[in-house]
């Protein structure tokens, strides 16, 4: 299933020269100028824009910033974007690393640095709880800056251990509006904010239970799904699916159109829910990404003032699918990182003109009022080669496919009376439209006809702009859905009653329902308004039905080619399939109650833990798993929910690994082939009665540091007790705190830490990477020195926390007692 994207993701994407080349007379920037879209124009409109600034273009005929700012505005775009970050709410040291940067690494760089960069660490001042925080210095002047060696590092090891996520500072905005609390069904499309709305349903869960809601991310693109996937997995969470769709074209699943008695077929599955739609939805749609300038250099080589127009129909579909999969009395965010008001404030004022009453455009400007945001604007113009156009009349007829009447503020397609109806299409005469000397309104915006002034709300969206409060650009629209779309008529004054041919797929991206307030919805998607004589290449109406045929198809001659390999010839694969979707690991809920018992028994699985029912796996040979993920009860109901409707959602990723199996190397046998996840013993832990261990600080920083421990090296007499009864197999060990009785299942707290080991013939090997380890013990270090926490000493003294216990060299025996996996983190139980 390669992906055919090829969006930057991943290092090795970014190997291109990303210098700042915001300087004018470049080649790079000539070239680029010239281009701008427009590659029909001859050679002598070429040499005049040889020293175009599309910039202050821009800004002159938008009024994005006012004229005196622009020196600020610009010079800030040519500084480098600090760097900024933000402390994951739901982790277990989420107060100590907050009080670790308020008092060290503030007190500390303010002691290195004078001047502008005395402050070098602060905390956003618009961002909830100090959980965010705002460096003044780049990711570049962090890695070659040697007084901030220590910082760098720090903010390396909690970024990969997942205690923060290193972001830009606007891009934690879109999530803050959306009003998110734990029994929501969120859905991130495109992903980008996933982890952030994870934090947020998680936050105030205690130890052990999961939310009731869930989010679902959504990227057509393969490697940022994979990376997605990736960083997810420090949440462990047990709440997110993740899906590969085309935004616009996410397919609803809905029971009714599929079974005429659905509500029979609900009541006798158990279902709560009957359709998968959304109590929030975030549509941070593609953009030409003018915002970004500052933390992507080398888009100034590329960018010009017409991208947004080949983006405007895009980000219409996806804003309007969004709006359809929103539940009634829902909110959904719009965001982009452009300046360009024709991928804003034309989307937005599009929006509610199809949505009538239906929708609203909040006023959020009593919400985060520390955020230096400005309103959005009521009039622009619109770039089209090489010219600015006021209003649609000024539109040559040739061009009126391409710049639609959507991207202008009033949204009204005006046509001189001396043309027909507006029927332009492209048969017409292009060489004489070409010819025809078109005289646009070059007028100043300010002297712009009230016409083409918008009646719409739009102030009450929102503009961040770089230097007002030193980021970068975004753009960010709240609505709120009242009621269904209203009943759309056809011509004939009936009430639209039947689907339209293209949503009978499952996968149509005007795929809503059979009752009429969806009917009405999908043709609200697809309509412009009553009249509209234009050819809208951006309409709804003209949403591609995704080509699922030709992905299957190329996604088995991918697989087909692998299999015909010279290292695979003679080697049996097997392709997998989850229902429709060729060449993806499928979904099937675990039933095998033999593993399932034998998992339950050696653990002391306590019987208030959900598990069966609550597990699946990603291969159809059950003989065969290799992994178990945990499901709430909120992803269980979509994943059956989804079955019955014929797999609509094409999931790339679903759950929390639970559990893997694993064997001893040298092939004692284990009562459990199963052990543990590092990601699913947070949510274990409570309901855990056997294999599982208390062990005192001193026990404790030793596996950590050495990884491999004796029996007779350990020092608390009841430790060394305990573990030679546990069983061959997967253990947990638990700091035991002070005063803490042996009794399981144990009272977890937040002040609870555990961690997976493997219990060998005579020794203890812990499964976590080293930089798990290196973290823990510098947490352990601070709570001792600050007494944050009160942990138990051993009941035979201590010994040197610097001296090796073991009295051999454990580390031949360590691999032949277990497989390791190096993929493994620590075990840290979560609020």
């Amino acid at each position: 299933m390669g992906g055919r994207g090829r969006s930057r993701t991943q290092r090795k994407h970014f190997k291109q020269s990303r210098d700042n080349v915001w300087k004018n007379g470049s080649k790079s920037d000539a070239s680029s100028a010239a281009a701008d879209g427009e590659n029909n124009s001859g050679d002598a409109e070429r040499k005049t824009r040889e020293n175009w600034e599309p910039l202050k273009t821009q800004n002159a005929e938008q009024g994005i910033v006012a004229p005196e700012e622009w020196d600020d505005f610009m010079e800030c775009l040519r500084k480098p974007l600090p760097a900024a970050f933000r402390i994951n709410s739901s982790s277990q040291f989420c107060l100590d690393i907050r009080s670790q940067l308020e008092d060290d690494f503030v007190k500390s760089l303010q002691s290195e640095f004078t001047g502008d960069e005395a402050e070098a660490l602060r905390p956003l001042p618009w961002y909830p709880e100090t959980l965010a925080w705002h460096s003044e210095f780049s990711r570049k002047q962090l890695r070659k800056t040697q007084t901030l060696e220590r910082f760098h590092e720090f903010l390396k090891l909690a970024h990969e251990i997942g205690n923060i996520t290193r972001q830009e500072a606007v891009s934690m905005v879109p999530p803050l509006f959306l009003d998110v609390h734990p029994n929501h069904f969120v859905l991130d499309t495109p992903g980008s904010k996933t982890f952030q709305l994870l934090e947020i349903i998680h936050r105030a869960n205690e130890p052990g239970s999961l939310p009731t809601g869930m989010v679902v991310a959504n990227d057509v693109d393969i490697q940022r799904s994979n990376l997605l996937i990736h960083q997810t997995k420090r949440m462990c969470t047990a709440n997110l699916i993740v899906t590969n769709h085309e935004a616009q074209d996410f397919p609803g699943c809905r029971l009714s159109k599929f079974h005429h008695n659905s509500s029979d077929i609900q009541s006798e599955k158990g279902l709560s829910i009957n359709q998968l739609d959304f109590d929030r939805v975030l549509c941070d749609v593609p953009c030409s990404g003018d915002g970004t300038l500052r933390k992507a250099p080398d888009i100034w080589r590329k960018w010009n003032v017409g991208m947004g127009n080949g983006l405007h129909c895009l980000q219409l579909k996806i804003a309007m699918r969004g709006i359809s999969l929103l539940k009634v009395g829902g909110r959904m965010v719009y965001s982009t990182c452009s300046m360009n008001p024709v991928e804003n404030e034309a989307v937005v004022a599009e929006i509610l003109r199809r949505c009538g009453d239906s929708l609203e455009l909040l006023d959020v400007s009593n919400e985060l009022p520390l955020l230096v945001r400005r309103p959005g604007l009521k009039k622009w113009k619109v770039r089209d080669k090489g010219l600015w156009l006021s209003s649609y009349k000024d539109v040559p007829k040739y061009r009126r496919p391409s710049v639609l009447s959507s991207m202008f503020p009033s949204g009204r397609n005006i046509v001189d009376s001396s043309e027909d109806s507006g029927d332009h299409v492209v048969a017409e005469a292009k060489e004489d439209d070409k010819n025809e000397i078109v005289q646009p309104n070059t007028a100043p915006l300010s002297e712009v006809n009230d016409d083409e002034i918008s009646s719409l709300p739009l102030e009450r969206c929102m503009r961040i702009v770089p230097h007002d409060q030193n980021c970068g650009a975004f753009f960010i629209a709240v609505f709120h859905k009242h009621s269904p779309f209203p009943v759309v008529q056809e011509k004939n004054g009936e009430n639209v009653q039947l689907l339209h041919k293209s949503e009978e797929s499952a996968e149509g991206a005007g795929e809503i329902a059979s009752n009429l307030n969806d009917v009405s919805e999908a043709k609200l998607c697809e309509a412009t308004s009553v009249g509209n004589a234009e050819t809208d290449a951006g309409s709804l109406a003209d949403v591609p039905s995704p080509k699922l045929e030709e992905e299957v198809a190329e996604d088995q001659q991918d697989l087909d080619k692998e299999e015909t390999s010279p290292k695979n010839v003679g080697k049996k694969r097997k392709l997998q399939t989850q229902g429709k979707w060729k060449g993806v690991d499928p979904v099937i809920l675990f039933k095998d109650e033999t593993v399932i018992n034998s998992i339950k028994a050696f653990y002391g699985i306590d019987d208030s833990f959900p598990l069966n029912g609550h597990v699946v796996t990603r291969n159809n040979d059950t003989d065969s798993v290799k992994r178990i993920y945990y499901i709430s009860k909120s992803v269980k109901e979509v994943l059956e929910l989804n079955l019955l409707v014929g797999q609509q959602l094409k999931i790339a990723s679903v759950g929390l690994k639970m559990f893997e199996r694993q064997t001893s190397k040298d092939g004692n046998a284990t009562e459990c082939r199963y052990r543990i996840s590092s990601e699913g013993l947070p949510v274990l832990l409570p309901y855990i009665t056997k294999q599982i261990l208390l062990a005192p600080i001193v026990d404790f920083k030793h596996l950590l540091q050495y990884k491999s421990i004796k029996f007779d090296a350990l020092v608390d007499a009841e430790l060394v007790e305990a573990a030679s009864k546990l069983e061959l197999g997967c253990c947990v060990v638990v700091l035991k705190e002070a005063d803490q009785v042996s009794s399981f299942p144990i009272q977890v707290k937040s002040s609870t830490i555990a961690i997976g080991c493997w219990r060998g013939r005579s020794n203890l090997n812990v499964m976590v990477t080293g930089l798990d380890c290196k973290d823990l013990l510098e947490r352990l270090e601070k709570r001792m020195e600050t007494g944050n926490a009160e942990i138990a000493e051993p009941q035979n003294g201590g010994v040197n926390g610097d001296s090796n216990p073991n009295d051999t060299d454990m580390k031949e025996e360590s691999k032949n007692d277990v497989d390791m996996k190096d993929e493994e983190t620590v075990n840290m139980v979560e609020l």
